[in-house]
């Protein structure tokens, strides 16, 4: 069908974006509190799209082995792990370390002039 959808928009919005896309996010959250790697994120959510290629096959009867299709997903979910992990890191060093950062953006931080 397309590059992201296989069988219904539906079912991709609801399993890929909403429900592996907040659990993707609560992930990011997490290593984030953990001061880990960003790299560590990147290999859960490899691990993570298998999950959800495997929920996609077992619910909905997809193609259980489509490259196509898990790495799609596998991309929508990291976009929202990555949002989750500098969001929270942002939070986190301007909380802890107040007197040299300041937030700029939801994102980013900066040095205290």
């Amino acid at each position: 069908m397309s590059l992201f959808v296989e069988q219904n928009v539906w079912v991709f919005l609801i399993l890929t974006v909403i429900m592996g896309g907040g659990a993707a996010f609560m992930a990011g959250r997490n290593v984030a509190q953990g001061w880990k790697s960003p790299a560590l994120l990147f290999a859960y959510m490899l691990i993570f799209g298998a999950g959800l290629r495997f929920l996609h096959y077992a619910l909905f009867h997809a193609d259980l082995v489509s490259l196509q299709y898990y790495i799609s997903q596998t991309a929508v979910v990291m976009v929202f792990a990555f949002l989750g992990y500098r969001t929270t890191l942002a939070n986190l060093m301007t909380e802890k370390y107040p007197w040299l950062f300041e937030k700029s953006g939801p994102l980013g931080w900066r040095k205290k002039a």
